[in-house]
């Protein structure tokens, strides 16, 4: 994750051009998951991409891609979810 950590200072252009790059993310996904994390009181846009990366990095295929069948972005997004405030929790 360290060497994600950068990238979450950029401005969003270039911050959701990373996302495709590294993760082939579009951008209606992205804004997606973006909104997701916001609805569940991630308001602080630093704070909110370190979780966005996080989760993308827990969700990728061997092939470092992200990849989400019908129905299961929200699927993964609440298994992240679970998990991430899990481990918090034991904290």
């Amino acid at each position: 994750m360290d060497k994600f950590e950068k990238v979450c200072h950029v401005p969003d252009l270039k911050f959701t051009q990373f996302c495709e790059q590294h993760f082939s993310l579009n951008k209606g996904i992205y804004n997606t998951i973006d909104l997701w994390f916001y609805n569940r009181g991630l308001t602080n846009i630093l704070n909110r991409r370190k979780v966005m990366l996080r989760f993308m990095i827990f969700s990728c295929t061997d092939e470092a891609k992200v990849k989400f069948g019908p129905g299961g972005l929200t699927r993964k997004l609440e298994d992240f979810w679970y998990q991430a405030n899990e481990v918090l929790q034991e904290n």
